[in-house]
C-alpha cells in the first residue's frame, strides 16, 4: 500500500508533469473506482491543473475549474505515468487498468489495481474535504507545527496498542503498515505496547522515530520516477516484509504475527527484550 512517502513522492512527480496542462480526457475503465457522480468525472476535461497536493495518503489533482480530481490507492493501487499514451479508448476487461487520465500533449497517467479486492478510489469534489476520508483525516506527521508536544497529547488518553494508533487515519494521517513497522523498530518499541503507558523520554523517543523515518523515506523517493517508487520503499525497510531475515542493526532474527488480513514485522532483540511476541494465527494451526 503507498504510504505517505510514496504519495509525497508522486505528488511531487505530478506537480513537475501535470501543473499547467489540460485534461483532455478522463476515461473510466472500472466503473466501481469511482466514488462521487456530481459532478461528474467528465467536468475536470479541458480544465487546467493547477495544483498537486497530498492529503495522508489520498492524491489531489486540483484545476483551473474548480474541482478536485482525488485518488485514494488504497492496498493494490498504483499511478502509472505514460509519456505517450495509447491510441484509441481503453477496453474495459479483468485487466488491472482502472482509469486513464490523457493531457493536450499526449501524455497522461493510468490509475490500476492488482488482485481481486477493488479499493482503489477516484472522487470529484468541489472541495477535498467533501471526500469523507480526508474530513477525518488527524494531524500530518510531518507539519511544520505538528510538535512533540501536540503528538504526546495525541497519545495521552488512547487505550490502543501502538502498532493500531500509528495506523489510525484519523488520528495520525500518512501512516501505513509498512511504516509503522519501521518507525516501531527505529523507537525500539513493542508493537503491543499501549499507547497511553508511554513515559514523557519514551513519547519523546517515538516521536523523534516518527518524523526521522517518514521524512528519511521521503528523502529516499524524491526525483524516484514514478514506475520505480514501489521498489524504492521496499528495498529502504528494515524489518516490514523482511520476516526470517537479519535485523539490519542486532542481527536477530526478524519475525512476525500475522492477522486475517495483514501482518507485523519486528525484532526480538531491538522491540520486545528478546521475547518472541505470540502470533495467534499459528498457535491455532498448531491446536
Amino acid at each position: 500500500m503507498p504510504e505517505l512517502p510514496e504519495v509525497q513522492a508522486l505528488t511531487d512527480f505530478l506537480t513537475e508533469h501535470l501543473v499547467g496542462l489540460r485534461v483532455v480526457r478522463v476515461l473510466p475503465v472500472a466503473i466501481s473506482v469511482l466514488k462521487t457522480y456530481d459532478p461528474p468525472v467528465g467536468a475536470v476535461e479541458g480544465a487546467e491543473v493547477t495544483a498537486v497536493r497530498r492529503h495522508g495518503k489520498f492524491l489531489d489533482i486540483g484545476t483551473d475549474g474548480g474541482l478536485h480530481l482525488v485518488t485514494h490507492l488504497a492496498r493494490a493501487g498504483w499511478l502509472q505515468w505514460r509519456d505517450r499514451l495509447p491510441d484509441g479508448p481503453p477496453k474495459p476487461g479483468k485487466g488491472p487498468l482502472a482509469l486513464r487520465v490523457a493531457l493536450e500533449t499526449g501524455e497522461g497517467f493510468d490509475l490500476t489495481e492488482a488482485g481481486t479486492q477493488k479499493r482503489l478510489a477516484v472522487y470529484v469534489v468541489r472541495d477535498p474535504e467533501e471526500v469523507p476520508g480526508i474530513a477525518r483525516l488527524g494531524p500530518d506527521p510531518l507539519a511544520d507545527d505538528f510538535d512533540e508536544e501536540r503528538f504526546a497529547a495525541l497519545l495521552k488518553n488512547e487505550r490502543r496498542q501502538l502498532k493500531g494508533a500509528l495506523r489510525d487515519q484519523s488520528l495520525i494521517a500518512g501512516v501505513g503498515n509498512a511504516y509503522s513497522d519501521e518507525i516501531l523498530h527505529a523507537a525500539k518499541m513493542s508493537p503491543f505496547k499501549l499507547a497511553a503507558s508511554l513515559t514523557p523520554d519514551e513519547t519523546r523517543r517515538l516521536y523523534a522515530a516518527l518524523r526521522d523515518t517518514l521524512t528519511e523515506a521521503v528523502e529516499r523517493s524524491r526525483g524516484v520516477a514514478a514506475g520505480r517508487l514501489k521498489a524504492e520503499k521496499k528495498s529502504g525497510l528494515r524489518v516490514h516484509g523482511r520476516t526470517g531475515e537479519p535485523c539490519p542493526v542486532c542481527g536477530d532474527t526478524v519475525r512476525e504475527v500475522s492477522f486475517a488480513d495483514s501482518s507485523l514485522q519486528y525484532c526480538p532483540t531491538c522491540q520486545t527484550g528478546g521475547k518472541p511476541l505470540a502470533d495467534r494465527r499459528l498457535s491455532r494451526l498448531l491446536k
